[in-house]
């Protein structure tokens, strides 16, 4: 088995689940640096990322196309059936997918993934059938760490370092 995608859910997840609306009515989130670092090192391991999330969201779409994700999608209510499209796409299975929720809407995508992950402070239902807990919660690390547990459990650790060599 090989991880060959990994599916980031967004509020809770790669942000701290908090939306800040300006007085002008922007809407403000925030992402962590750390994440994205590993983020564009996966994809520079030839891996793809996707993003599959339940809202709607210009800074969304700016964080993906900063850190090269090709696949993303917003303002999904049904998050299984986007998967199976993108594996369609892709031309992966199941088994080749690990993915990353925190909430009820990410529920089925989460069983739907050989590898299901969630951050600390995800509800408990989540917590209750993802594979991995993580020590980090969404929006400080947690997708970070899901990446180097990854790396590691696919033995891509030295190729990840010489990265940054």
């Amino acid at each position: 088995m090989s991880i060959e995608l990994i599916v980031l859910d967004v509020d809770g997840t790669m942000t701290d689940g908090k939306i800040i609306y300006a007085q002008n009515g922007d809407e403000i989130k925030s992402f962590c640096v750390k994440d994205g670092l590993a983020i564009g090192s996966w994809i520079r391991l030839g891996k793809e990322v996707a993003i599959i999330t339940g809202r709607s969201s210009k800074i969304v779409e700016r964080r993906a196309k900063e850190l090269g994700i090709t696949h993303y999608h917003q303002g999904v209510k049904n998050k299984k059936e986007v998967l199976e499209r993108l594996l369609s796409t892709l031309n992966l299975e199941p088994k080749n997918i690990a993915s990353i929720g925190d909430d009820l809407n990410d529920y089925s995508m989460l069983i739907a993934s050989e590898i299901s992950f969630a951050p600390a402070n995800a509800s408990h239902y989540i917590l209750g059938i993802v594979n991995v807990i993580l020590e980090k919660n969404g929006g400080e690390g947690a997708v970070r760490e899901m990446i180097e547990q990854l790396i590691l459990k696919e033995g891509l650790e030295e190729a990840y370092l010489k990265l940054w060599q």
